[in-house]
């Protein structure tokens, strides 16, 4: 339909911009971490929040009230998530994912891969996209819990620390 009534468009006009600081409001309050892309919970919260705006604005069967409310429960849901995955360690296991090694010094780590459901030519890309052309020179690539590719170069591992958590073959 390319038109219903100038009460929806009156609606769309007065609720859109009231939902908007809404949202900015609540995402101010609870804090970076919200929209935070660190695993699929925070993606799942990110993109619930924009569907729930986008019903705000749209639908005429949820009021403003109500579309506040779910905005406000779904920061509030995701604080709690947030911090309890930061206290307890099994939470955290429950709700993401920790990080996969498919290559190390190096060599591809083929059941990493197929367990991940990736490519030797993915992991290559993103060897290339870090700036570096030799393989050999590299000291792990790791499928981080937000589904991007950390590429470590065997010059700055150092100490290997930062790969403490991830666990190795073998």
């Amino acid at each position: 339909m390319w038109f219903d009534t100038w009460s929806d468009v009156l609606r769309v006009l007065l609720v859109g911009p009231a939902s908007y600081l809404t949202v900015v409001l609540v995402l101010r309050a609870s804090g970076k971490r919200t929209l935070a892309k660190l695993n699929a919970f925070d993606l799942v919260v990110t993109v619930a929040l924009g569907s729930t705006l986008a019903t705000i604005f749209l639908s005429k069967d949820v009021s403003w009230v109500e579309g506040a409310v779910a905005l406000v429960v779904l920061a509030v849901l995701q604080m709690l998530v947030a911090a309890l995955t930061s206290r307890v360690p099994f939470a955290r296991q429950v709700v993401t994912a920790g990080p996969t090694l498919l290559l190390h010094d190096g060599l591809l780590l083929e059941d990493a891969l197929r367990a991940a459901r990736l490519t030797g030519a993915e992991v290559r890309q993103a060897v290339r996209g870090s700036g570096v052309g030799d393989l050999s020179t590299v000291a792990a690539v790791v499928l981080e819990s937000d589904g991007s590719l950390s590429v470590v170069e065997q010059a700055q591992a150092g100490d290997r620390s930062a790969l403490v958590d991830v666990p190795t073959p073998g």
